[in-house]
């Protein structure tokens, strides 16, 4: 049995890989921070053997509370997901899994990966009302990027719409696909009556060094964004908070 985290978002510790019967493993902290909760790892073994997987030291986590009722998500190929039924005793979450392949992926929530960030800004940028801007770089030199829906005109409404400053909530970034393919779509009515009224300012990751190095909560710096918009740095921030900000004021002046 082997257990892996080094790649894209992982995140994992191994406690004991001894036992199949007794996998032990804890999440790692988002760098120069306290806050755990995201973790992302690939379990290699034989199928068709039961395992039994504890994630250890959950009452510390950030948000203890969200791991009652919470199933782990899985997957065979990285496309599809699914759900494992877990048990959580206040400090353990526990669960048995029956893996039908040698190689399984298991993860908090069903990973929104850069790669397909990518794809996604890039498809949404041939549509002739949809421009892509980089607004600058983060720490770990990832691309801070915009989408701008809509050309500026007198009596348009500008709204701003963000996602993952907490790079775990992948969720997050999952319902901004969902937001441009409809804001793309020329037969989606609704997104045209929309785009008549405002000019809408897309960023689908505000935080692409906390999702790339598998953080909850945190930048590259353990730096809570979400906290960062009163007085934002290019340092402190990731840079991520400040472009967006100083974007917004100029996007303002614009109008």
């Amino acid at each position: 049995m082997k257990i892996f985290s080094n790649f894209e978002s992982g995140n994992i510790e191994v406690v004991s890989i001894e036992n199949r019967d007794d996998i032990q493993l804890k999440i790692q902290n988002d760098n120069q921070s306290e806050f755990y909760q995201w973790f992302h790892f690939r379990l290699e073994t034989q199928a068709e053997q039961s395992h039994t997987i504890k994630i250890l030291d959950l009452a510390k986590s950030a948000y203890p509370e969200g791991w009652k009722g919470y199933d782990v998500v899985a997957s065979y190929d990285r496309e599809e997901w699914f759900r494992i039924p877990s048990e959580f005793d206040g400090d353990t979450l526990s669960f048995h899994v029956l893996p039908e392949r040698g190689s399984m992926y298991f993860a908090y929530f069903a990973p929104y990966s850069y790669d397909r960030h990518l794809d996604l800004l890039h498809m949404a940028q041939t549509e002739h009302h949809c421009t892509l801007e980089t607004l600058g770089h983060t720490l770990d030199n990832n691309d801070m990027s915009l989408l701008t829906f809509g050309e500026p005109e007198e009596g348009k409404k500008n709204i701003w719409v963000i996602a993952r400053q907490h790079p775990g909530e992948t969720m997050a970034e999952w319902f901004m696909e969902g937001l441009i393919q409809r804001l793309v779509d020329e037969t989606d009515t609704t997104a045209q009556a929309l785009l008549e009224k405002a000019v809408l300012y897309v960023v689908p990751n505000m935080n692409p060094d906390g999702a790339n190095r598998g953080h909850l909560r945190t930048n590259a710096v353990g730096v809570n964004l979400n906290r960062e918009w009163q007085s934002p740095s290019k340092e402190k921030s990731q840079r991520c908070s400040w472009y967006v900000r100083r974007c917004s004021k100029q996007a303002s002046i614009c109008s």
